[in-house]
């Protein structure tokens, strides 16, 4: 459904996977990678909220590099520089902005793990991002060093999984309660018995399936009522 696309914002390039409706215009989402890099299952979620009627695209953080075993994968992210991949997904907002299929004036965000807590923090970097989701994000944000007062009047929802605390654990209780303190709306959601990863359905070790189109119901209830 979707392609490979390369454009240029503010003077900087950038490149990833995207995908329209197939009729019609569609508000604007950003999809952020797991730690694993722009893959299948990344491409899939893509091509999956196109066929939901959303503008979609997942910039490819890695340039074109990708893991397949946790070593290379977490070697990919320490090596990732935050600022540069946070610039990257504030221009990626500009630019499904100016696309003619676009029809909403800001932009969600969604991620899975590493891209969970990318996508949480990117509603701290641009006006343009109205509305995050993070699936199953790290347990800290001492990294990201979030300016969680940017979040005054955004909406956020974060998906657990038990297997990594559930919505009790620190993290995932700073960022709900950050967010809220800054005037924004938050919610976390706990999905028993499920482990980290319960989403992608290229691990079936840790995918859970009613798990998974529950949290996507919701993921895409959630950017329908907040992106117009």
């Amino acid at each position: 459904m979707g392609m490979m696309v390369s454009y240029k914002q503010s003077g900087v390039a950038g490149e990833g996977y995207f995908a329209a409706p197939e009729h019609g215009k569609g508000p604007a989402v950003i999809v952020i990678q797991e730690w694993w890099g722009l893959v299948g299952h990344i491409i899939d979620v893509v091509d999956r909220f196109a066929s939901a009627g959303f503008v979609a695209f997942a910039p490819d953080l890695y340039h074109g590099q990708a893991a397949s075993e946790p070593d290379t994968a977490k070697k990919l992210m320490m090596e990732l520089k935050l600022d540069l991949a946070g610039e990257e997904i504030t221009n990626a907002a500009t630019y499904l902005l100016t696309l003619a299929q676009t029809n909403s004036s800001s932009v969600g965000v969604v991620g899975f793990c590493m891209g969970g807590s990318l996508a949480i923090w990117s509603g701290t970097l641009s006006e343009k991002i109205t509305a995050t989701v993070g699936f199953y994000p790290g347990a800290s944000w001492e990294r990201h060093a979030p300016l969680w007062k940017n979040y005054k009047g955004k909406e956020a929802i974060i998906h657990c999984a038990e297997g990594d605390g559930t919505s009790s654990a620190p993290g995932i209780q700073e960022a709900v309660h950050q967010i809220k303190a800054a005037g924004g709306t938050a919610e976390a959601y706990d999905y028993p018995g499920t482990r980290h990863a319960f989403f992608n359905g290229d691990r079936p070790e840790v995918f859970d399936p009613i798990s998974a189109a529950l949290s996507w119901e919701r993921t895409l209830e959630f950017f329908q009522l907040n992106l117009k």
